[in-house]
């Protein structure tokens, strides 16, 4: 099989360019951004080429800009694949409460099931696992028909319990920047009660807000334990309202451990 240089060596001999050209090309998008990072030397090129030599992600760069090809694909030739971002990122488990960067544009793929029992009843709770009939990978690039654009997506820290058990620790979220207005009124029910997702000095929280003159109360789930947290307007802010959540709901026994 061939790796990564040999392909790019076949790339430039089918575009007839020299390694000088490729040189003198680079030197070219070196100067417009000013940066001789982005050069790519004679002999640089041919380690590159013939001795398995890992370009920079700058002289990647370049190479991809003067060979016309796709910067994500020719990053897979070198078995970095960035449709694995969000899962690798998995493996790490981090205990505070932060904001995900990751979005449906940053390439991928992703497991769908592509066909359903034609018998399911959609009005009814149903076991989905065995109503899939089968399964595929679609490109993340289809989800931009939910409007994923507009959201952005929190992880609940494993320590955060504020909102428990409404969101368990552990729990990803959906937040709808377009929705930043603290309402103090307007529901009936903690369901329908809008909760936030927030930036202060000590980081990031999860939590429902009553906005009081320029105060902001953080309030917490009653059956949290946790108190309130109270800041200035200015203090913090509001990224945005949560509008869904992904969560784990095994996490009784470990809310019993605590200390």
């Amino acid at each position: 099989m061939e790796d990564a240089g040999e392909r790019l060596k076949k790339v430039r001999d089918r575009l007839d360019l020299t390694i000088r050209d490729v040189e003198e090309a680079s030197r070219k998008i070196a100067t417009r951004h000013k940066n001789d990072e982005f050069v790519v030397g004679l002999s640089r090129l041919s380690e590159i080429e013939n001795k398995g030599v890992v370009p920079t992600i700058y002289r990647l760069y370049s190479l991809c800009s003067i060979y016309r090809l796709d910067l994500l694909e020719v990053m897979e030739w070198y078995a970095v694949d960035l449709g694995e971002l969000a899962t690798d990122s998995a493996v790490v488990a981090i205990t505070r409460t932060h904001v995900i960067g990751f979005g449906a544009s940053d390439g991928g793929h992703a497991q769908f099931p592509l066909a359903l029992d034609p018998g399911i009843d959609m009005r009814r709770t149903t076991f989905l696992s065995r109503m899939i009939q089968r399964w595929g990978r679609l490109p993340l690039s289809l989800l931009n028909g939910f409007d994923l654009k507009e959201h952005r997506y929190g992880f609940i820290g494993l320590e955060d319990w504020m909102m428990y058990p409404l969101i368990q620790p552990g729990s990803l979220v959906l937040i709808d920047e377009s929705r930043r207005k603290v309402v103090n009124t307007g529901w009936s029910t903690e369901f329908e009660r809008p909760i936030y997702f927030l930036e202060h000095h000590k980081g990031f929280a999860c939590a429902w807000c009553t906005l009081n003159g320029d105060q902001l109360v953080l309030q917490a789930h009653p059956a949290s334990m946790c108190m309130p947290q109270v800041y200035t307007s200015e203090e913090v802010e509001i990224i945005g309202q949560v509008t869904g959540v992904a969560m784990r709901l095994d996490q009784a026994k470990r809310r019993r451990g605590r200390p």
